[in-house]
């Protein structure tokens, strides 16, 4: 699910200004937040104000209250307008927050500011008690965190518009050991002690957008941010994740799902194989969509009933449900947490948006599983998640740990063409395509978002061959997925391909045209770009071979053509070489990019690599007689 993520780049005009942005905490023993907000916007040009024209607090009412107790107005001809906190009060709307696929209730409160001109400031102060996800509590602790008297929070001191003065301050018990500590730049920071309680101070001034770049990691992964827990550390949180959901006994199965695990499990061959089987029947029998269930949202997994008998629900009961057929067939499994698209920082607090699953293999070792990213995929755990940061809900606990790197052969992509070009210039031939692990994923669906399955597969060569006449399309079975990696073989014929002449023949291997790009992420990337400020990230390690044997009507000599520049370093590698032997052309393309999250000073190699393969896919070899 985890595919090229592309950070989007701030606009060059300054649209709105954000003079003050305060936030105060007050903290109760129970773990219980009151935070009271209060900001100050100037409007810099129309679209500035057409987007404060309504303002909006997001919220959950099972687990938080927010209100607006101030908004005010401030025109730049002088007149003061108080829409909120005044004598005659605008209507406080509260509707239903938009929703897509996760439908949990979340609402939004709003303001109708109206028309505002290029000048005037908006000043708002609001209120907000509670937290962010549900659990299954009763109604006089819903406004509690989940780890109750703990205290966690992610601040960022980076914006897509500027703010001139940003303060975030927290007053809590002193005994509560408050952690905290600044990512990616500077904050300044103050602590002040009054009897039982300390305030912490954050504060940074003139706070200034960033330019994003392509394939950028999270902005809070690059830009400044700041952390704040009073929970000791990971392990603590780990053990946490696992009480919480034995308690509520999110993994009792059901005489139904017994049964069910005894009959996919009676031809399986081993552990492994067991464990893959169940894997994939919950991956690919579970509908992701999240549907409301009450005060049961968040962090607690829902029973195993209702996952089992419902196959409809969200990446943690996908992962709750995996949890409690494994440990019906014997295994000892538990569910964990991780953070799709942002790195985990050693300050534990709440960093997590994904929920997946742990299998403890006979040797002791874990081996993770992610019911929710693959189905139609051979992998268990997507490597579109390597070099991601994860916590398992152990009993005795966990530290917080890293997913590691996927060898680029674990997903390879080959095409492989053996062709012919007769004296007129047309080439005929066969294109066969195999893949595995993620570029088998990438591949194959051609077949899961498309109805017409022919249509679809000849579009892959006409992208790159429009004039080209597809004869034939053999393939696996797409639902046979686990059984073999796809192939696809293209029996094609391509009038005037080449260029024939009396002592030369001019043509561009079809096997290095880029056929099935949307399985090389990379070529997405702009490479115009000399350098990177920041880190980046594609979809997956990958390696990637194309390869030709080119039967010709005349024998040749000699090859005027040049090899782009070979590379070879931690980063990735790019060879070309090709072979003439009479009337036979031998190429064969090969690059390999050795992960998913790249460090800005590996940008050059991986430009160079994506620079050579598109040179290769457009420039033409001649060959001398």
């Amino acid at each position: 699910m985890l595919a090229l993520v592309l950070a989007a780049c701030y606009a060059q005009a300054e649209n709105q200004r954000t003079l003050y942005d305060s936030t105060y905490v007050f903290m109760e023993s129970s773990g219980l937040s009151h935070v009271y907000g209060h900001k100050l916007i100037e409007m810099k040009t129309a679209h500035g104000c057409m987007e404060n024209s309504v303002i909006k607090l997001d919220y959950d009412p099972l687990s938080a209250f927010v209100e607006f107790q101030l908004v005010v107005v401030l025109r730049a001809n002088g007149r003061q307008d108080t829409l909120v906190g005044g004598k005659n009060n605008v209507k406080v709307y509260d509707y239903t927050a938009p929703a897509r696929l996760i439908y949990w209730g979340a609402k939004q409160k709003m303001v109708e500011v109206g028309h505002l001109e290029v000048g005037d400031r908006l000043e708002y102060r609001t209120y907000r008690k509670g937290f962010t996800y549900a659990l299954l509590t009763g109604d006089d602790d819903k406004y509690i965190p989940p780890m109750r008297g703990h205290f966690y929070d992610i601040v960022p001191f980076w914006s897509s518009e500027p703010i001139d003065l940003k303060v975030y301050r927290v007053n809590a018990l002193t005994s509560k050991n408050m952690r905290y500590q600044v990512y990616n730049g500077k904050v300044r920071t103050e602590t002040q002690k009054e009897g039982k309680r300390t305030i912490y101070t954050f504060s940074k001034r003139d706070i200034r957008p960033v330019k994003g770049e392509q394939g950028m990691l999270a902005h809070n992964d690059v830009e400044c941010k700041l952390l704040l827990s009073t929970s000791p550390d990971w392990q603590a949180k780990s053990v946490w994740f696992y009480n919480v959901n034995e308690d509520y006994g999110s993994f009792n199965p059901t005489r139904e799902l017994l049964r069910k695990v005894d009959i996919l499990l009676v031809d399986a061959k081993n552990e492994l194989d067991s464990i893959s089987i169940l894997t994939h029947w919950v991956s690919d029998n579970m509908r992701y969509a999240g549907i409301s269930m009450g005060p049961g949202e968040g962090y607690t997994l829902h029973n195993a009933e209702m996952n089992f008998t419902d196959r409809c629900g969200v990446c943690k009961d996908k992962a709750g449900l995996l949890v409690a057929m494994l440990r019906a067939a014997g295994f000892k499994a538990y569910a964990a947490m991780t953070m799709a698209g942002e790195r985990i920082d050693r300050i534990p607090a709440d960093q997590f948006n994904h929920s997946v699953c742990v299998v403890q293999r006979r040797n002791g070792n874990y081996e993770l599983l992610d019911p929710t990213w693959v189905p139609n995929v051979r992998e268990l755990w997507s490597s579109a998640e390597q070099q991601q940061g994860y916590l398992m809900g152990l009993p005795n606990g966990a530290d917080l740990m890293e997913t590691p790197i996927s060898a680029p052969e674990n997903h390879y992509l080959n095409i492989t063409a053996k062709t012919a070009i007769d004296k007129n210039g047309t080439l005929t031939g066969t294109v066969t395509v195999t893949a595995e692990g993620q570029s088998d994923a990438a591949v194959r669906r051609v077949f899961t978002r498309q109805a017409d399955w022919h249509d679809a597969l000849e579009a892959e060569i006409l992208k790159v061959c429009p004039q080209a006449k597809v004869t034939a399309i053999n393939h696996t079975r797409p639902e046979d997925y686990l059984r073999q990696p796809v192939k696809i073989v293209y029996t094609i014929e391509v009038p005037d391909y080449a260029v024939i002449s009396k002592n030369e023949a001019v043509f561009i291997p079809i096997s290095l045209r880029n056929i099935f790009s949307r399985a090389m992420s990379h070529l997405r990337f702009n490479t115009s770009q000399n350098e990177k400020k920041y880190p980046f990230a594609d979809a997956c390690s990958r390696l990637v071979t194309m390869s030709e044997t080119l039967t010709l009507p005349y024998e040749y000599k000699d090859c005027r053509y040049t090899v782009p520049t070979p590379v070879n370093d931690q980063t990735g590698s790019y060879s070309l070489a090709y072979n003439i032997h009479g009337d036979t052309f031998e190429i064969v393309e090969t690059l390999s990019l050795n992960k998913r999250k790249y460090e800005a000073s590996e940008w050059p190699t991986f430009r160079q690599i994506v620079q050579n393969q598109n040179q290769a896919a457009a420039t033409p070899i001649v060959l001398v007689k």
